[in-house]
């Protein structure tokens, strides 16, 4: 079967030309410095309201005084993707910004979107000039595109303005506590990469026990006996008996397994890296048959063990202690060191 490459989508970006002042680099800096977000920027003056969407903020003041740090417009749609407004009023903590006010534009429901989903828009974030009717533009120099995608749904601007020239009434930003920003987006490209995943290694990982005691064996007819379900590493695990034999152990060796008990419940793409040790007790001198293993899981690997755990013949005589008055302990010990998910 033939694997078609990733399907490239390239719409005619869409940039209108609005009538637009520009603003020298130097008056730029006196009203709005931008963060590592994009690092050329240009500032511009116009009197078109924003194409998709605007926000009117009153009593702004209110927002620092309830200890509002950060806060989500509502979903606007623009080039067929949902987007918002994301702004901090007293500048975005987690990048250290410090007296300004920080605004993003974000993709939303983006849990919706296929795999490896890539968008790339040109977007222009506006600030209403309320003294002169217009709208401050901050957009990238060069009008380059930006790239969304899962790791990176959020440009923006770390440093939208100084704070203190927002408050100034004479720059008309902010009046009466109110102020209005908004935003246009144009989709450019839209491309989906194909699959992708995220491996996550975990430190220190503890390694749970759980013993199975298995009493009138003699009497088990089923061909798979499942154990009690536990858990390791955010996963359910059960051991699983083949009284009978297994594959080609079948008829003279106990078969053995470790295995995820509700596989079907992952994620598509999903792997469980564990560590695991399957031991039959010896309950008369404690000599316990152990075997031990690394394996990926999956999905479509939900097991790992031994077809030819142990002999018939072994595990039938009294004095090897593995079964005792038609009993038997089976102990599995499971260490899960990493998961890997789908991107």
């Amino acid at each position: 079967m033939e694997v078609m490459p990733p399907q490239i989508f390239e719409p005619v970006c869409e940039r209108p030309q609005p009538q637009c002042t520009c603003i020298t680099t130097n008056s730029v800096r006196n009203f709005a410095a931008m963060g590592d977000e994009i690092d050329r920027f240009a500032l511009s003056i116009s009197g078109a309201s924003p194409t998709h969407y605007t926000v009117k903020i009153n009593s702004f003041s209110l927002l620092l005084k309830n200890s509002v740090e950060k806060y989500e417009t509502g979903d606007f749609e623009a080039g067929g993707y949902k987007w918002k407004l994301v702004l901090y009023p007293a500048g975005n903590k987690s990048k250290n910004v410090k007296e300004h006010i920080s605004v993003y534009l974000a993709m939303a429901n983006t849990s919706s979107l296929q795999l490896g989903w890539e968008v790339y828009a040109v977007f222009r974030l506006f600030l209403l000039d309320q003294n002169k009717d217009n709208f401050l533009i901050l957009q990238d120099a060069m009008g380059a595109e930006r790239r969304f995608h899962r790791l990176k749904c959020e440009w923006g601007f770390d440093e939208f303005i100084p704070i203190k020239a927002f408050n100034d009434a004479s720059n008309g930003f902010l009046l009466e506590d109110t102020c209005v920003f908004g935003a246009e987006v144009f989709v450019c490209k839209e491309r989906s990469t194909g699959k992708g995943e995220c491996l996550s290694m975990i430190k220190d990982a503890p390694s749970i026990k759980h013993v199975w005691r298995i009493e009138n064996f003699s009497k088990l007819r089923s061909e798979c006996c499942d154990s009690q379900v536990f858990n390791s590493g955010d996963q359910k695990w059960k051991i699983q008996l083949y009284p009978k034999g297994r594959r080609h152990g079948t008829g003279t060796h106990l078969a053995m397994y470790l295995a995820l008990a509700d596989s079907a419940t992952l994620t598509p793409g999903s792997k469980i890296y564990a560590e695991f040790t399957v031991r039959l007790l010896d309950q008369v001198q404690a000599r316990h048959i152990a075997g031990k293993a690394n394996f990926w899981f999956s999905a479509s690997n939900p097991e790992s063990g031994w077809a030819r755990y142990v002999s018939f013949a072994y595990f039938n005589n009294p004095g090897n202690g593995c079964l005792v008055k038609d009993v038997c302990s089976v102990e599995a010990e499971v260490t899960v060191h990493g998961v890997s998910n789908a991107l």
